[in-house]
């Protein structure tokens, strides 16, 4: 077979990320949900026949690296046939937490499954205990439906018994319906591209570029590695509480480098807890691969070789490696934040100057529901806000923005008040959070809302009681706050709560800023150049 050159690598590599990208400009152009049509709260990779990424769009971290083990949970429990398309949420099945949906299409080659294309989208209600699917719930069965890998298409037909099934779980099932709707054309049009890759260059030369996309960014990474000083780095840090009165849960790490390998481990870490910010294995994972991914300069293709210099060890039945029946849905948007803060803070240890400091490590989920005035039907809706980003060596951290685990846009204002029936009052920067230094932590953001009908409401945030870390004799970044306000009254609330507020309440949700990296040159001196 012809030999593998750079140029080959390079053309491969954009051709693969140019179809996961065309995934998502279906899926995103389609789906009916703002979270998904506005927010792009979804994912979409390439896989092989073990389910082993070898492509990937550049969307959500925390989904990527877990979406190969929902791959592989569903190669393992459903025969695949031409034309299936398989659908999971199940976080004990490689998921994330249960709005999480994955839908996985086969590329079949002479009667083989050679390749898999498959998105992960977040639904804005699956059922459970509140609107929005994220309670503050004490077992996975409150949080929503949990769907196992099962076919939802059959051979080009939708079982419309099991969409029956499904959308008489959720609150909004029309909404639902064009958000999976809108996840099927997705995979159409990835199989598409990827069929038509595979006739112009035949299965023996996609199936050879896939296994050296994956060798090359296994060197890369063990070059990476080679260049950090052999040594035990450790860090720990906390999550508030874990929103039903237990807290705070720490999260530990020491992470051993030796040679071009590395062995994380979370040994120290919380048992798994009551409440649900427990984090299953693949977002533990996920973290994992996120944080050695942006050690390397180089733009390397994101796929399943980054795992093989490294070994994880998360004690089975802890924080970081729930298990079954532990709620989820705070630990893949929370927890998962925490996770990256602990092994930065650890690397910053074996490279001073290279890491930043804590962004605001939380993404302040809102959740919220009830029904529509006049008609009466059910609305569901689910937003994260950003907050400041962690100053660095070399720059200022950035103001009101999405970091790590999460790659999500802001709901434009308009957008949402012509879809919900809220008002956003005030929206913009927290002055003043980002936390000081020679070189600032960005700051906060502030998002008010006014609910114009009785709602319910889930607030799951982090960083309102444990502040995010400056380095290098940096400050920390301002802890968040939320605060209800009724008949003129400010209530403050904390980091996780269930709410009925009534028509004329406001909520007001203050991000945390990020931490300030290196000491000030004068008290009170800040830079913003």
């Amino acid at each position: 077979m012809r030999r593998f050159d750079p140029i080959d690598l390079e053309l491969f590599k954009n051709v693969f990320v140019s179809i996961a990208e065309e995934m998502a400009a279906v899926l995103g152009r389609t789906a009916l949900s703002p979270n998904i049509k506005e927010r792009k709260d979804f994912s979409c990779a390439l896989f092989d026949a073990r389910g082993e990424t070898f492509a990937q769009g550049s969307h959500i971290p925390v989904h990527l690296g877990a979406m190969p083990l929902s791959v592989q949970a569903a190669l393992a429990d459903v025969p695949f046939e031409d034309g299936d398309l398989v659908l999971l949420n199940d976080p004990y099945r490689g998921g994330s937490h249960l709005p999480d949906i994955t839908c996985i299409s086969p590329v079949f080659v002479n009667g083989r499954a050679l390749f898999f294309v498959a998105n992960r989208a977040h639904h804005s209600d699956v059922g459970g205990m509140t609107p929005g699917s994220m309670p503050l719930a004490v077992e996975i069965f409150q949080e929503g439906l949990i769907i196992p890998p099962l076919k939802l298409v059959k051979r080009g037909r939708v079982d419309e018994d099991v969409l029956r099934l499904l959308l008489a779980n959720v609150r909004t099932p029309e909404e639902r319906k064009g958000d999976l709707r809108a996840q099927m054309a997705a995979n159409d049009k990835g199989k598409q591209r990827l069929e038509e890759t595979l006739a112009k260059h035949g299965p023996a030369r996609l199936l050879q570029a896939t296994a050296v996309m994956r060798d090359y960014t296994e060197r890369v990474l063990r070059t990476t590695l080679r260049r950090i000083p052999d040594g035990v780095y450790r860090f720990a840090d906390r999550l508030d509480d874990d929103g039903i009165g237990g807290g705070p849960v720490d999260i530990r790490v020491a992470i051993a480098i030796r040679g071009e390998g590395a062995v994380v481990d979370f040994a120290g870490s919380s048992p798994q807890v009551a409440g649900g910010v427990n984090a299953n294995l693949a977002v533990t994972l996920s973290a994992v691969l996120y944080v050695f991914r942006s050690l390397v300069d180089e733009d390397i293709p994101f796929n399943t070789g980054l795992m093989r210099p490294l070994r994880v060890l998360a004690p089975r039945g802890s924080v970081v490696n729930a298990v079954f029946p532990a709620a989820t849905a705070g630990g893949n948007v929370e927890t998962s934040q925490r996770i990256v803060d602990v092994l930065l803070g650890a690397l910053a240890g074996a490279l001073p100057g290279r890491i930043p400091a804590a962004s605001s490590g939380t993404m302040n989920n809102i959740a919220f529901g009830g029904r529509e005035p006049g008609r009466g039907a059910a609305f569901a809706y689910y937003e994260t806000i950003g907050g400041g980003m962690g100053a660095c060596a070399a720059s200022d951290g950035l103001d009101g923005v999405h970091t790590h685990m999460t790659n999500s846009l802001n709901t434009p204002v308009e957008a949402l008040e012509s879809a919900l029936p809220v008002r956003i009052r005030r929206y913009g920067l927290r002055a003043g959070s980002g936390g000081q230094g020679k070189r600032r932590g960005g700051d906060g953001i502030v998002r008010e809302y006014e609910f114009l009908v009785p709602c319910r409401v889930t607030i799951l945030s982090e960083r309102r009681i444990f502040r995010p870390y400056g380095l290098r004799g940096g400050s920390p970044g301002a802890p968040g706050r939320n605060t209800l306000i009724r008949a003129g009254r400010e209530i403050p609330l904390r980091s996780k709560a269930n709410l009925e507020v009534e028509a004329g309440d406001r909520l007001r949700i203050e991000t945390p800023g990020g931490g300030g990296f290196g000491r000030a040159r004068r008290p009170g001196k800040v830079s913003r150049d």
